[in-house]
């Protein structure tokens, strides 16, 4: 799918954008739009480093830090990177990066454009989203089965009116591994986890304006949350022929009069990050057991075009 020139290039745009050599990624990429799960991914690998079980052999983060005793220090990073990024690291590769492309779906278009000629096996949005019904509490999660996009970035690349189908096996491993972070099963577990439509837009700010336009086109969708980046994320995982999927986590119901204030956003953050990332690493673990043929889905190639594998 790619030319050795390209391959060149986004390999030296990676190094440049998350401060990691390329080889270092691993094939399972979760992406976040927060800062805040860095810590708790760090915590998660230097736990997994110390149980010689684990399969895991070392941890890596920006600067090209690489750590197997989970008792040493990283050096502080003078700086940090447009998209910092670590990686658990696996012998086989079959590990977990974690990226953080931070707001917006020109980032998650670049990052995805770079990381997609590594041919991971999946990648994952695990983020944070505005919740569109007023039965959705703060914390809860959001499934995302359909996307509607209004992104814009990649209109030119892929157009709008393609379907971007969910994918059962990601759907699966998301659903198990909430219910297995959660302890939650049967009605309790959809009281917790809505699966519906994801719609990513382009403007932060955008109950800023008069909402008839938007609100109008949320409602026609049936979107059961908003973000910036999930859509954009799918849309190229889709067109890179990647597996992908989204769970989100209710930070914000600005249709409803809870907005993403600074001392709610902290108290939310503490209580939440932890388990959303836990969420998105089992779901992982799940899928790194799968057989590749399984995993990639046929739904992400057209009828004449040769299996990936």
């Amino acid at each position: 799918m790619f030319s050795a020139q390209r391959v060149d290039y986004s390999l030296a745009r990676l190094a440049h954008y998350t401060a990691t050599a390329p080889e270092h990624f691993q094939n399972h990429v979760l992406f976040t739009n927060y800062q805040f799960y860095v810590a708790e991914f760090e915590a998660y690998a230097r736990a997994q480093l110390a149980d010689p079980k684990s399969g895991y052999v070392s941890f890596v983060s920006t600067g090209n830090h690489e750590i197997r005793d989970p008792q040493a220090e990283i050096p502080a990073t003078a700086k940090l990177p447009q998209m910092p990024t670590y990686h658990l690291k696996r012998a086989d590769g079959n590990g977990i990066t974690l990226v953080n492309i931070g707001v917006g779906p020109s980032n998650a278009k670049t990052a995805t454009d770079h990381i997609a000629v590594l041919r991971p096996h999946a990648w994952l949005m695990v983020g944070h989203c505005a919740g569109l019904r007023n039965t959705q509490a703060l914390g809860d999660f959001v499934l995302a089965h359909a996307y509607l996009r209004e992104d814009h970035v990649l209109d030119d690349d892929l157009p709008v009116w393609t379907p971007i189908p969910a994918l059962a096996e990601i759907q699966i491993a998301l659903e198990q591994a909430v219910a297995e972070v959660t302890q939650f099963e049967g009605y309790d577990l959809k009281r917790i986890m809505r699966t519906g439509t994801v719609a990513t837009i382009d403007n932060r700010n955008w109950e800023l304006r008069d909402q008839s336009g938007p609100v109008q086109r949320l409602n026609q969708s049936r979107a059961i949350a908003l973000d910036m980046e999930s859509a954009t994320i799918a849309a190229n995982g889709y067109r890179f022929r990647v597996p992908y999927g989204t769970l989100l986590c209710v930070s914000d119901k600005p249709l409803h009069g809870e907005l993403k204030l600074p001392g709610m956003a902290s108290g939310f953050y503490q209580t939440q990050v932890a388990r959303h990332l836990q969420i998105g690493i089992k779901a992982m673990e799940q899928l790194r057991t799968m057989p590749l043929e399984r995993l990639h889905s046929r739904k992400l190639r057209s009828f004449d075009e040769t299996a990936f594998l």
